[in-house]
């Protein structure tokens, strides 16, 4: 029975590290993103410069410790790092749940979203597992030799550090994100649609939710002791799964004119100023190219309007820009600049800036779409 459950307890915690680590790797830049959260709520945001390294080192991590735990090797290593691990963030994410630093941890990437307090619960829950185990691990019999042991620790670490890489210098290979190629970011614009309001007590810490706009906006003492941290959308419409805002110079909302448009290529930058003299040079090269097919582009950015004049000036542009919040933007997709092309609020397809489409990808991606139009489907 005690074997039963060291069993059980080791390919369980192993299982939930495999996992949370592969889905935190597949998108290497998403969990840097979190990181930058954690430095700006904790104060520490010169560490910001090292949010992908040690985002890459901490999925690392978490995938070996969790394939030694299935394969059973290095146990007492193994089980050492699971301990560390584990204390650490129950921790930290008993932390905040109590004060809310973040709107989540993001231990499970994009692809499962859980409060604070469900966090904490599930690792009080996977820290049981991981006492048994740790308790156990001078128990474990030794099935291969340690040096061969060594060998496949040390290729987990690097092949999986390899899988991370590849996927920072490319779109995720796997897109959790509301904005995945196939996704219709819109639908019946008559359906109704709830705003959600998150705030934060700026003493005890503790988040209440509000709809929009029923809560205390009129309120000053409210208004001094409670500040703005997060929103969030329903809609009877599946097909509204976001919110983005695309201004003008202006103000005023062309959002419309993004989502509803055939065939709109949208080149984004959620800070144009960040935009290597590389990147640049690809994103002007296909800008002309879709240009010269008469295809509908613009650009949308966080940056100011002046840093966005300065760009079009420096590289003779007149692609129309439009203005977006950050998070959406980076949520949008994983370059700086990146490329999404829409067909009437579908997400056709997603490039990172170095995987741009040449000459030929973009005169067969023009010729499939208008006759997917003209048949109506």
């Amino acid at each position: 029975m005690k074997k039963l459950l060291l069993n059980f307890s080791r390919l369980l915690t192993g299982a939930v590290f495999v996992f949370s680590g592969f889905v935190k790797g597949v998108d290497p830049l998403g969990t840097a993103y979190k990181l930058e959260d954690y430095f700006a709520a904790y104060g520490t945001e010169w560490a910001n410069e090292l949010s992908l390294s040690l985002s890459i080192l901490l999925c690392v991590v978490e995938f070996t410790i969790g394939v030694a735990l299935l394969l059973n090797l290095k146990p007492k290593l193994a089980a050492w790092g699971l301990m560390l691990v584990m204390v650490f963030f129950t921790g930290l994410t008993l932390y905040d749940a109590i004060y809310a630093p973040v709107a989540d941890c993001g231990c499970f990437g994009d692809a499962i979203k859980l409060t604070n307090w469900q966090t904490f619960y599930k690792n009080v829950v996977l820290l049981v597992f991981t006492v048994i185990v740790f308790r156990n691990r001078n128990k474990e019999k030794k099935r291969l030799p340690q040096q061969f042991q060594s060998v496949l620790v040390v290729l987990v670490m690097i092949l999986f550090g390899s899988f991370s890489w590849y996927n920072y210098q490319h779109e995720p290979m796997i897109d959790f994100r509301p904005w995945k190629v196939g996704n219709s970011m819109n639908g019946d614009p008559n359906a109704e649609t709830n705003v959600y309001l998150i705030y934060r007590n700026k003493t005890t810490g503790e988040t209440k939710e509000y709809l929009s706009p029923n809560y205390p906006w009129n309120d000053k003492s409210w208004l001094e002791a409670w500040e703005f941290v997060d929103q969030r959308f329903e809609s009877e419409n599946p097909g509204i799964a976001h919110n983005l805002r695309a201004e003008d110079i202006n103000g005023a909302d062309n959002t419309s004119l993004v989502l509803d448009s055939e065939i709109m290529f949208v080149f984004v930058s959620y800070d144009i100023e960040k935009v290597s003299g590389k990147a640049a040079s690809k994103f002007m090269a296909l800008s002309e190219v879709i240009n010269s097919y008469s295809l509908s582009q613009v650009i949308l950015t966080a940056s100011l309007p002046e840093e966005m004049a300065s760009f079009q000036s420096k590289h003779n542009s007149q692609l129309e820009a439009f203005f977006a919040d950050e998070v959406v933007l980076k949520t949008m997709i994983r370059s700086n600049p990146g490329l999404v092309l829409f067909n009437k609020g579908v997400v056709i397809e997603k490039w990172h800036y170095n995987d741009f489409p040449d000459e030929k990808e973009i005169s067969e991606l023009k010729v499939k779409l208008e006759k997917l139009n003209q048949t109506g489907n």
